[in-house]
Order: C-alpha cells, then sequence, then structure tokens
C-alpha cells in the first residue's frame, strides 16, 4: 500500500476519526448518528420495534425487516430503494428476528452528506461508497442503542478506493486522495468468543471500477483481496470505537433543539 501523504496526514489504512451520537429521536426506539470526521459521510439513523406489521408483510415465523433510506434531497427514488435493500441485507446477518414473529422491525435512515454525484470522479463519486458505509454504521448504532432487537454481533462498514496514479489502496478516500479508478464498501461482522477475542466475518462487499480514472478499473482477484484485508483492519478501528462509546456509556444527548431538528429530518 502506498504510503504518500493523505488529507490530514491519515495513514492510507485509516478512516477519518468516526464522530457518534445518539440524539434521542422522539416517537422511536432507538437512533443514533455516524459521520466519518467532520464534513465527511454521515447518516441519521432510527429503529422502530418490534411494532405492528402490515398483514401483507406479516411472516408467522420471524419479524419483518424493512429499512428505508432518504437521500439528502428529493424524494426517495430507485436508487435510494436500492440502497435499502442492500442495507437490509447487510444488517440482517446480525440480527435474531425469530424471537419476534409477526412483528415489523424498521429502521429509517436520512442521508446527511452527498455522496451520490453523478460526475466522473468528483469528490461526491469519490463518497458514494463512504455514504454506504455510514448508512450501515448508523443503522447498527441505532439497534444498539434501542436494544430491542437481540443482536448475533455488530456490523461495521467501511469505504476503500485504488488510486489511478499509483494503485495504491487508501481507507475512506476523500477529495484529496486524487483520482480514483476503483472503489467499492466492505461490511465485516464482529462478535467475541468466550475469551473475549474479536473476530470479524465479510458480509458483504461492492467494488466496482470508477469511470474517467488513467488507469483501468477492472476486475483483479488480488486487488480485491487485498482491499478487502485492508477494510477489514478499518472497520474493526469502527468497531472499537462504537465498543468505547458504548462501554463508557452514550454520550450526552445533544441538547432539546438538535433533538427537535432531527425529529424534523426523519419525519417519522
Amino acid at each position: 500500500m502506498s504510503k504518500s501523504h493523505r488529507p490530514n496526514a491519515r495513514a492510507a489504512s485509516s478512516s477519518r476519526t468516526p464522530e457518534i451520537s445518539f440524539p434521542g429521536l422522539a416517537r422511536v426506539d432507538g437512533s443514533a448518528r455516524f459521520s466519518f470526521g467532520p464534513g465527511g459521510p454521515s447518516a441519521l439513523s432510527s429503529i422502530s420495534g418490534p411494532i405492528e406489521v402490515r398483514l401483507a408483510a406479516e411472516n408467522p415465523s420471524h419479524a419483518t425487516l424493512e429499512v428505508l433510506v432518504r437521500p439528502l434531497a428529493d424524494v426517495p427514488a430507485t436508487e435510494a430503494k436500492a440502497l435499502a435493500a442492500t442495507v437490509r441485507g447487510v444488517l440482517a446477518p446480525s440480527l435474531v428476528l425469530v424471537n419476534n414473529p409477526r412483528t415489523l422491525v424498521q429502521i429509517v435512515v436520512q442521508v446527511l452528506s452527498n455522496g451520490t454525484g453523478s460526475g466522473r470522479n468528483t469528490g461526491k463519486e469519490k463518497e458514494r461508497a463512504g455514504v454506504t458505509a455510514a448508512i450501515v454504521n448508523a443503522g447498527t448504532l441505532a439497534l444498539l442503542n434501542a436494544g430491542s432487537i437481540p443482536m448475533r454481533g455488530v456490523v461495521c462498514a467501511v469505504a476503500v478506493g485504488r488510486r489511478a496514479a499509483d494503485a495504491g489502496l487508501v481507507v475512506d478516500p476523500e477529495e484529496g486522495d486524487g483520482v480514483l479508478d476503483a472503489e467499492g464498501c466492505f461490511a465485516f461482522l464482529f462478535t467475541r468468543d468466550g475469551a473475549g477475542e474479536v473476530q470479524g466475518k465479510s458480509v458483504w462487499t461492492n467494488w466496482r471500477a470508477v469511470s474517467g480514472g488513467s488507469v483501468a478499473g477492472g476486475f483483479d482477484e488480488n486487488v480485491l483481496a487485498a482491499a478487502q484485508e485492508v477494510a477489514k483492519g478499518a472497520a474493526g478501528e469502527i468497531y472499537d470505537a462504537i465498543y468505547q462509546t458504548l462501554d463508557g456509556g452514550p454520550p450526552p444527548d445533544e441538547g432539546a433543539q438538535t433533538s427537535l431538528e432531527d425529529d424534523e429530518k426523519m419525519d417519522i
């Protein structure tokens, strides 16, 4: 991996310092905010459940998991719905849903940063995978905050990009990292064994070529394996940050005014 300097002197294998808070949204069972540093990919998530489920979605053997993603601007369209389906698949392995059949567990995520730009290798394009990672992490935190659904482990996600200039892999890429020719989001399920050792298992990988790079960004199995290994270490750091936050108790609420503003953003 390249050791050339990055914005804020970050190591290539490190993400921006995670920012975690629990704003205490009203009318939900749990809520959380997650962002990759100030101004980085950010999301606000809430969870309601187990709650009554509509008859058409009722399942007699387990709870129905529903994820809704709301973009920063405009109404949810095809891209937001596809992302919601992805996040549902990523978070589902961490949940024990058989304890609450014929109910609904609903996760609502409000995207707080724009990572869906259509430009070629723009800053927005670079943060597309980062926004997905922030959404996954915010959803995990909301589930932990609620404590109403048994969990098998904690899912954490990070983005990794490959620089076109030197083929170096960088975690949590941002504007100062230069042009990327490939990038992706990686999610891992972390658990602790009887001895307290942390175990991480890959639950989702999304690696793709980025248009506009000066180096061909085609699929390379070795590059993917290297990117996944780097991502696992960085996701483990996210897990440690979450564990330390919860071990010391949730951070204080950001105040009534902030909670009111967040309630308006979620519009639940």
